[in-house]
């Protein structure tokens, strides 16, 4: 990173000295939401040029949305594993540069025709022929090496979660796609003997699954590495809940509330609001918690112990459940009936923290907050989340607002759940609401509003802010990469090519610099006498 430097004039004497900061700013953009000629984007060369386009820019952080296999909906919080990695992310390119797969056959699959747009349905019909094309050239002389690494990754990985893991995909694949709770009893109960027999008889399968994790953390390895040695922390985030439709719930049960038929007994959700009257149906098994406090959260533990082997810092999603959650009585259709049930709080993360020591998390406190989560949350010492978009309602004093800002907190100009900058103010936002915002961060045109807000987010006392790539680039909703409680078009957005200028770089950069979020070098004046 290019520090900036006050110059001295020739005949002074100066020594340099640096001031660093702690604080920071990043920029939210998920993988998928990357250019690629594959229709998706990867951990490639498009990753690494978003890394270097954020160390010149200034930045710090790098955050994603959770990297593990997605299924229905395509939501990276509704995830077949918490170990496990999206094969979507795999970059084709890469495979060919190890001899995995050639570029002719790269080019024989059509990915899609909108370079905006991600084409899921396309993703796994055709990605998955050419990861089956890989897997059996493995085994030619020339890849003896990569064999040999793709073994040791199952000596390290597979008795502690990658057999399972291939396993119940390798099932899933053979029922058609179904989830576990309608498999046949024999499979659904875990009987040890079929499980056996199906092993068996699909070894190549269970292989191939196992072959395509290879790829996975390899590749992650190192774009991992590759932003350490930049200067760019990843910042991850960890999903509160698992898929009902996952490998955790299928083998271990007995963590989570289900009846003696294996199916919930209460799921997930949020109570009504202004927002939704019926609340939030989420529909994810909830946790037993006095299962996991009678085995000292091991499952926790573990879970957050693996976490960080991919990240630099972690978000707990829906922090606020961790103290009391919202829970609904199975088969609702909507969330009214749910009730709040109190969570294990504190008893949760002092095992966590005797365990793992002090980790680098922050908490997603959003939603109905209540003076325990908040009284419970300052106990962990966690940074809180705040959204810059919250702030401006001329009703109401908001915790968001700049001059109610504090220092330990992570603020987003908004989220991968909000509007865009540029589409709040277009759309969503009211006129007493942008009338306050210009007036309350001095907005004009010149600037552009959505820099303005951006200005607004920097300048606080945060520590930590957070950019979504989609207001740097101003754009409207289109662009937005979820509405929460729908379906349809969701996890989509993609990053046109190109739109990383220096340009765009610098003007990120300056703003930086001026709020304070860059360490820099300067020149500092020492007595003539000084040697």
């Amino acid at each position: 990173m290019t520090a900036e430097t006050l110059m001295p004039a020739q005949d002074e004497k100066y020594n340099y000295k640096e001031i660093r900061t702690d604080r920071k700013s990043g920029v939210l953009l998920h993988i998928t939401s990357l250019p690629s000629p594959y229709g998706i984007g990867t951990m490639g060369a498009e990753a690494r040029d978003f890394i270097d386009f954020l160390v010149q820019a200034g930045q710090s952080y790098w955050q994603i949305l959770p990297i593990g296999p997605t299924g229905f909906g395509d939501s990276p919080y509704q995830s077949f594993s918490t170990r496990a990695g999206n094969p979507y992310l795999i970059d084709i390119d890469l495979l060919i540069q190890d001899g995995l797969l050639k570029e002719d056959e790269a080019k024989q699959f059509d990915f899609g025709s909108e370079p905006e747009r991600v084409d899921f349905s396309l993703m796994w019909k055709n990605r998955l022929s050419l990861f089956h094309l890989a897997w059996k050239r493995l085994s030619e002389d020339n890849l003896r090496s990569l064999r040999l690494e793709f073994e040791e990754f199952i000596k390290e990985e597979g008795e502690t979660w990658l057999h399972e893991y291939a396993l119940f995909m390798s099932l899933k694949d053979a029922h058609g796609g179904i989830g576990w709770a309608d498999w046949p009893d024999e499979f659904k109960l875990r009987d040890p003997v079929s499980l056996v027999k199906f092993s068996e008889s699909h070894k190549e399968e269970i292989e191939f699954c196992e072959f395509m994790q290879f790829l996975f953390f390899r590749q992650w390895e190192r774009l991992h590495v590759y932003a350490r040695n930049a200067g760019i922390e990843i910042m991850g985030d960890l999903p509160i809940y698992v898929a009902g439709d996952s490998v955790e719930v299928w083998t271990q049960p007995e963590l989570f509330q289900m009846d003696e038929n294996l199916n919930p007994t209460f799921v997930s959700g949020t109570p009504p609001d202004d927002y939704s009257s019926g609340g939030q149906l989420w529909g994810s098994p909830l946790f037993k918690w006095e299962a996991h406090e009678a085995d000292g959260f091991k499952w926790w533990i573990e879970r957050v112990r693996f976490q960080m082997r991919f990240y630099d810092m972690l978000r707990l999603d829906h922090f606020r459940g961790f103290e009391s959650y919202w829970a609904v009585p199975y088969g609702d259709a909507t969330a009214r009936r749910g009730q709040w049930v109190k969570g294990p709080a504190d008893k949760l993360f002092n095992a966590i923290k005797d365990e793992l020591g002090d980790l680098p998390l922050f908490a997603e406190d959003l939603g109905y907050m209540t003076k325990e989560v908040s009284a419970f949350r300052e106990r962990t010492g966690f940074p809180s989340m705040k959204v810059l978009q919250f702030a401006f309602n001329p009703n109401d004093l908001s915790d968001y607002l700049p001059h109610n800002m504090v220092e330990n907190a992570v603020l987003y100009t908004g989220t991968h759940d909000n509007d865009t900058i540029r589409g709040w103010i277009e759309e969503e936002a009211s006129e007493e609401e942008l009338e306050f915002a210009q007036q309350y961060l001095g907005l004009n045109e010149e600037e552009g509003f959505v820099w303005g807000m951006m200005r607004g987010a920097a300048t606080t006392v945060a520590k930590t802010v957070i950019f979504q790539m989609q207001d740097l680039l101003e754009l409207d909703n289109k662009a937005r990469m979820n509405v929460p409680a729908t379906l349809e078009g969701n996890w989509e957005w993609r990053m046109k090519d190109g739109v990383l200028s220096s340009d765009l770089a610098q003007k990120l950069r300056e703003l930086t610099r001026i709020s304070g979020r860059i360490s820099t070098t300067k020149a500092m004046k020492v007595p003539a006498s000084a040697s």
